[in-house]
């Protein structure tokens, strides 16, 4: 193991995967839910880091777990319907801080 695999950030071996878990710990994530037309509730999630996160692969995480639409815009996720109360809890489980 060369000087290459090691990360500049925790001094830990790359394989391990740490810097990806202290990059999502260190974002502070949002969740809140907006009306829209005609009434419908969408589930607003911002605050990444778009260097540290691959949305599209988060947002289809969610998007399975809760059997639910939605898409990546402008550097947030949005989920179709009123999520509030179990998306916190997701994101946590995923290494990042809610507020």
């Amino acid at each position: 193991m060369g000087d290459d695999d090691i990360s500049s950030v925790s001094g830990l071996p790359d394989e391990l995967g740490i810097d990806d878990d202290l990059g999502r710990a260190e974002q502070r994530l949002t969740v809140r839910v907006e009306k829209r037309t005609y009434g419908k509730a969408v589930t607003i999630v911002e605050g990444f880091d778009p260097s540290g996160v691959d949305l599209k692969e988060l947002s289809s995480e969610l998007k399975r777990k809760l059997a639910t639409g939605g898409t990546v815009d402008d550097g947030r996720i949005e989920l179709q319907g009123d999520h509030a109360n179990r998306v916190p809890e997701m994101l946590r489980e995923e290494g990042f801080a809610v507020e």
